[in-house]
């Protein structure tokens, strides 16, 4: 009757009585928002906190009528109309008449049967009413006083299930880890069919057992329970779906046939210890997803469903909850194929349902979902929408009982064992952790703007992994919830500081929280940092799978040499490549990896290791640098085969370094850099004012130039010990030496230099990348010859173009800004160098923070961890969230060399293609 999906909608007559579009009938796509239409007005769910007690929720009612032709050939039929979802109150009449009571709650399917009421051979005509607010207060402070847009309308897809009068109306199935199958099976109209069999097949539609029982006239409920031998056994690692076909017959001749996937697979809450899937302890790595696309809101489609089980999977997660209402079924399915271990939700944001309605909607949701083996749990509501008078309903409706759940955010709340509480810091989680309890937080590390998600996780996780009862968790959340305003231009918004609070936009464009997440929770777990001198192709490793063998997975390494500088590509290129022996190390143990590196492997810049799972995807790639800085900055040097001489020059304030063609001013007052000239032009580069230490005071004590072989040096020394020594080489490199000591806590370390931002073009670098990084937050990039378009993205806001250009990046072995004035390439000798890369906040309240460095473009040895927020409730006290979001304890001293190469080596003979005016008029 309606499409399918929101990809695949059918055109119906709408009337709307309020906001836009309204008081006329038009034409709606179904299904659909309203407001996504064109019509009506948007409410964000916390609308009620930001505008107080006078609010009023936008109270439209949307009438539909569409007409729809029932065949002669189903007036022997039992006929149903369906409803997906449809927000909120839904009065369904056909031809007329009243389908029956006026459903309440939005997130749920429900059905009438209409048997009576149709013109067969003919026209029909469905009407439904359609009220965004419900008549059950209770509904509304369920559905509505939520954390979410509330959107109007019929969002989920209506139509017509004919079935014989006789039929199985619906099923329950268990199918435990020891290969028992049991089934309640819900029979309807039973008067002439006598036998009920139930076969089920295996994933190549094999016959693997069946039983079958007699039945009689009015039956409505009958258990069949039969058990098969050795199956595969269902887990979010081995997704292995069997399908159970159920039969009744008359006289062994069908009448009526339906069919239910499953699998097999036990769930057991052993209290004080944790969770057990098939008799295996597991944890989860899991995050919260919304229900949701910018231009269609919660219609959403098949397609969507499987790019969000992709993405979760591809973060190395095998969990999600369903926050804060059921998904479409689609959704559920390919949880169930793909494998990820799922949280059912009924709604309930802050208030809870009222019993008797309840009581109805859980119904509805279990019998819906109840087959689903990647449900292993069923939640009662979030915070505070618990009514529990519905806790003993689920398992009315679920013959394998599963365990359900309070997802709260106080402590206290536990039940079934299961500790929830929401937002524990790090130090209060080990406390929980050392408690009675099983904890299993439902939403953890706030990912609004930029913080939370990967930042911090991997302390939070070392926690759960390494606790007797750490069952892991659920990152809040998957998606930014940003809608397309059809009201404003199209444009796409987040309620400001309400909804930007994914790891992934509002189109899934990947954060850097993304990738950090990728890495931490690799089942593959390798901590090598960097490649030892000794290194023999030996690479410790830990199996944090829970059921899977590294024998089942495949190793692949490269060796890469990196582009260069003045390349015009970036990247790197493979050398030589091979496969690694996949190690026999069960779960949770660990072993080694063996690389059987050529002999020659050291003349390669970098080696690569790629794991993949059994079902051909890439876990992860790490890599690891094998030549240093210092051999990299020797390489680059080696191009730079032009020579000229060098010089010093002086006035009353600058010292001036010449080579032939180039001049660099540096201030007798206070040793920093001041101008940049390119040629005998006077063409000149902004880039000037450092090296500025950005820790504490650097007052001049002395400051001269002297002469080293065919290079020119400008020495200077600060009262507290700082020094820098500019030097100027034949070669054209300008370089910097600086020395540095630091005794105590603090946000960075380092020196800066300023740069006009607006005359940035992109940016190269030979580093780890793509996404910048925080001290708490530098996994999930790795080192490649990564290159940037400048963008102004703050994370979390449009336009959503990531990687963000600014920020800090991390262990850099050069950089090269591409700017209106010409190239600027900057390198260390050194290792592990953070770059800054202007000005770029993590998390944003009245102000952003952490706060910034001096100058915008920063050298640094250290970088500051980034805390979290939660609407307008900032925590930038990092410390609380483990080791890696403390400040940096500093108790040492810091030398590092820089070299600048300002424009465009002169790389010898070459052909030219112009002459260059003697005057240009954009510059000149």
């Amino acid at each position: 009757m309606s499409g399918t999906d929101s990809e695949h909608t059918k055109e119906w007559d709408f009337w709307i009585t309020g906001g836009r579009k309204s008081g006329s009938w038009n034409k709606i796509q179904v299904p659909s928002q309203w407001e996504q239409q064109g019509f009506g007005s948007y409410n964000y769910g916390r609308d009620y906190v930001t505008y107080g007690k006078k609010f009023k929720f936008n109270d439209e009612v949307g009438l539909y009528k569409h007409k729809f032709f029932v065949p002669n050939s189903w007036k022997e039929k039992s006929i149903n109309i369906v409803f997906e979802g449809s927000m909120t109150d839904t009065d369904v009449k056909i031809n007329g008449q009243p389908a029956g009571k006026i459903h309440q709650g939005a997130f749920y399917e429900f059905k009438y049967d209409i048997s009576d009421k149709l013109k067969f051979g003919k026209q029909n005509i469905l009407e439904v009413k359609v009220s965004k607010m419900s008549a059950d207060k209770s509904v509304n402070n369920a559905e509505h006083l939520a954390d979410y847009w509330v959107l109007g309308g019929i969002f989920r897809p209506v139509y017509l299930e004919a079935t014989p009068i006789e039929n199985i109306s619906w099923t329950v199935i268990e199918a435990a880890a020891d290969g028992t199958f049991r089934s309640n099976i819900h029979l309807k109209g039973i008067e002439a069919a006598n036998q009920l069999k139930v076969e089920l097949f295996d994933g190549k539609n094999i016959l693997i057992g069946e039983s079958q029982i007699t039945i009689q006239k009015g039956d409505t409920l009958k258990q069949i329970q039969f058990s098969v031998k050795n199956p595969k056994l269902w887990t979010a690692e081995t997704p292995n779906l069997y399908k159970a076909k159920f039969s009744l017959n008359k006289n062994r001749k069908n009448i009526y046939q339906t069919e239910e996937k499953f699998g097999f697979r036990t769930i057991e809450i052993r209290k004080g210890d944790g969770i057990y899937i098939n008799g295996t302890k597991i944890k989860m790595k899991g995050i919260n997803r919304h229900v949701w696309w910018p231009e269609t809101g919660r219609a959403v489609n098949r397609n969507i469903d499987l790019m969000d089980v992709q993405l979760i999977k591809e973060m190395n997660m095998n969990a999600v909850r369903c926050a804060h209402y059921p998904p479409n079924k689609s959704f559920l399915q390919i949880c169930d194929s793909l494998g990820l271990y799922v949280l059912n939700e009924l709604a309930g944001w802050q208030k809870k349902y009222s019993t008797e309605v309840g009581k109805k909607l859980v119904k509805e949701m279990v019998t819906r979902d109840a087959n689903h083996p990647s449900i292993i749990f069923w939640s009662n509501g979030n915070e505070g929408g618990h009514n529990f008078d519905l806790d003993t309903e689920f398992a009315k409706y679920d013959l394998s009982n599963r365990p359900v759940i309070h997802a709260h955010h106080k402590p206290g709340n536990a039940f079934n064992g299961i500790d929830c509480n929401h937002y524990e810091d790090y130090y209060s989680t080990k406390k929980i952790l050392d408690g009675e309890s099983i904890y299993m937080p439902t939403e953890f590390l706030h990912a609004q703007d930029d913080g939370g998600g990967g930042t911090s996780l991997a302390d939070y996780w070392e926690l759960h992994w390494n606790s007797k009862k750490g069952a892991g968790g659920f990152i809040w959340a998957f998606a930014d919830e940003g809608l397309v305003r059809t009201d404003f231009n199209n444009q796409i918004d987040v309620n400001a500081i309400n909804a930007p609070d994914g790891v992934v936009g509002p189109h899934r464009e990947k954060e850097g929280s993304f990738y950090a997440i990728r890495e931490i929770y690799s089942p593959v777990k390798i901590e090598l940092k960097t490649l030892p001198k000794n290194f023999n192709g030996i690479i410790p490793v830990e199996n944090r799978y829970h059921f899977t063998n590294l024998n089942e997975c495949q190793f692949e390494w490269k060796l890469m040499k990196f582009k260069t500088p003045f390349s015009s590509e970036s990247g790197f290129d493979v050398l030589q490549k091979g496969k690694a022996e996949s190690p026999d190390i069960k779960s949770t143990e660990k072993g080694n990896i063996k690389l059987n590196l050529p002999a020659n492997w050291k003349e390669s810049e970098a080696l690569s290791l790629t794991a993949t799972d059994l079902f051909g995807k890439e876990i992860y790639t790490w890599i690891w640098k094998i030549s240093s800085n210092h051999e990299i900055s020797k390489q680059f040097q080696k191009i730079l085969t032009k020579e000229s001489s060098v010089s010093v020059g002086e006035n009353d304030s600058l010292f001036i370094l010449k080579s032939e063609e180039k001049e660099f001013s540096i201030s007798k007052k206070d040793g920093l850099l001041k101008s940049v000239i390119l040629d005998k032009k006077g063409k000149k580069m902004t880039f000037r004012n450092g090296p500025v230490f950005i820790n504490g005071k650097a007052e001049l004590s002395a400051i001269k130039s002297f002469a080293e072989a065919e290079n020119q040096i400008i020495e200077v020394v600060y009262k507290d010990g700082k020094k820098i020594n500019w030097k100027l080489n034949s070669n054209g490199i300008l370089e910097l030496n600086y020395e540095y000591s630091l005794s105590g806590d603090y946000l960075f370390a380092g020196v800066s230099f300023d740069y006009p931002e607006n005359y940035v073009i992109s940016a190269k670098w030979l580093g780890k990348g793509p996404y910048h990084v925080w001290k708490n937050r530098t996994q999930g990039q790795t080192y490649n010859v990564w290159q940037n378009l400048k963008n102004s993205t703050r994370t979390g806001f449009s336009p959503w173009i990531y990687p963000e250009f600014k920020g800090y990046f991390d262990d850099v072995s050069w950089l090269q800004l591409d700017t209106a004035e010409g190239k600027i390439t900057i390198g260390t000798k050194e290792e592990k160098m953070f770059v800054r890369l202007f000005d770029l906040y993590g998390i944003y309240g009245a102000e952003g923070f952490p706060k910034l460095p001096t100058g915008n473009i920063s050298f640094l040895d250290a970088i500051p961890p980034l805390g979290t927020v939660l609407a307008f409730n900032i925590n930038n006290e990092t410390s609380a969230f483990g080791p890696e979001s403390e400040l940096n304890h500093l108790n040492e001293t810091f030398k590092r060399t820089l070299y600048f190469y300002f424009g465009l080596p002169d790389l010898g003979d070459e052909v030219k293609q112009f002459t260059m005016p003697e005057v240009n008029i954009l510059t000149d």
